[in-house]
């Protein structure tokens, strides 16, 4: 058996004993033509002493060879089979916490974003079917509808994101906000707008609001809807509080909660089925994280909404506080999907980027 090394074992056992101390503007039916993820034609000049202005950043990669650190022919894991991974670094003091990412339909060029306010894009590198790095990544802050940085007004813990065409949406867990940027009108320099949510959604509780975000397309079920999932706001039953924002029949719903696990993050497959990312920490079990699968068509008000796990892992694999999903379809038919984590900013966890191909 190989011995893993004593900084990740020091890593671990810190994470399992600590447990992490993890912490309507009218919705468009109709896509916009310009994918959120596509820059502008002319970079913006970066500004190298200042997050208050895009500015481009050098992030390092090194490989994850194996999902199981002591077995590297291990490669299925539920329905998903380990396609590459990489552990991103960078000297520039405001990379990481990364709550979340969207990409392209290639799965090459990203929307990601930090807890504290700020925008990451850039594109991933590949080398045939594996990650090899990130290139082209700018940082920038998030501007609120005043055009000022929304951490200037007390916003921050961004935690969740959504595309609809040029339209991204971030939802702000500890103020209880979903803001939406039109990237066609100056890309990460475009303003949030307040998108009005439910009353029941201020009363989430502080740091376990709203934690994912999708919002369906024209031609499924819900098309024009905003869904919208708390991390462990809890309804009379224990189940996690989600809502229906815009769309055809606006409401609330729940995901019902099992195995104490908290709602990361979401994605929507083209098949209409949701993935749900899903974390849980204890004294006693350490952490872990899941996906289950739900079908979109159960969603609808007052409805309580399950779905089989089809993916788990633990501290024995490489993970961390695994916090967003998203999906792509590859030339070949191949769906993957690609999980990001948020180190907190702290030394002893680490920002990984992991992709998966979903094979059944």
């Amino acid at each position: 058996m190989r011995r893993e090394p004593v900084r990740d074992l020091t890593r671990r056992r810190f994470l399992k004993s600590t447990a992490l101390g993890l912490s309507a503007i009218a919705l468009t039916d109709v896509a916009r033509a310009q994918h959120a993820t596509q820059p502008p034609p002319k970079p913006i000049p970066p500004d190298e002493f200042s997050v208050t202005e895009a500015v481009s950043i050098e992030v390092n990669a090194r490989p994850i060879l194996s999902f199981d650190p002591n077995d590297r022919a291990h490669t299925r894991f539920g329905s998903l089979e380990y396609r590459s991974g990489l552990v991103l670094t960078s000297r520039f003091p405001g990379f990481g916490g990364l709550s979340g990412l969207r990409l392209d339909p290639k799965g090459e060029r990203f929307i990601s974003f930090s807890d504290k306010g700020n925008w990451f894009t850039g594109k991933i590198v590949y080398n045939g079917r594996e990650m090899s790095g990130l290139a082209d990544v700018e940082a920038a802050p998030m501007l609120g509808p005043d055009e000022k940085p929304i951490a200037t007004r007390g916003w921050f813990d961004s935690e969740s994101i959504a595309l609809d065409g040029s339209f991204v949406y971030i939802g702000l867990e500890r103020v209880h906000q979903v803001l939406r940027f039109d990237f066609s009108k100056g890309f990460t320099h475009s303003r949030g707008e307040v998108v009005p949510l439910p009353a029941a959604a201020a009363k989430l509780p502080s740091n376990k609001g709203l934690e994912a975000l999708v919002f369906v397309p024209k031609g499924m079920p819900l098309a024009g809807t905003l869904v919208a999932m708390s991390e462990r706001g809890l309804d009379a039953k224990g189940n996690l509080i989600a809502f229906l924002v815009g769309g055809p029949t606006p409401g609330q719903f729940s995901v019902r909660r099992t195995g104490e696990f908290d709602i990361s993050d979401a994605v929507l497959l083209p098949s209409g089925d949701l993935l749900v990312l899903e974390r849980k920490f204890s004294l006693l079990s350490g952490v872990g994280i899941r996906i289950r699968r739900i079908p979109l068509a159960s969603v609808a008000p007052g409805a309580v909404v399950d779905g089989p796990s089809i993916f788990d892992a633990d501290l024995h694999d490489e993970i961390d506080n695994m916090e967003g999903i998203d999906a792509h379809v590859t030339p070949e038919g191949e769906t993957v999907l690609t999980l990001v984590s948020d180190d907190n900013f702290s030394l002893i966890q680490r920002t990984l980027l992991l992709q998966f191909t979903l094979l059944e």
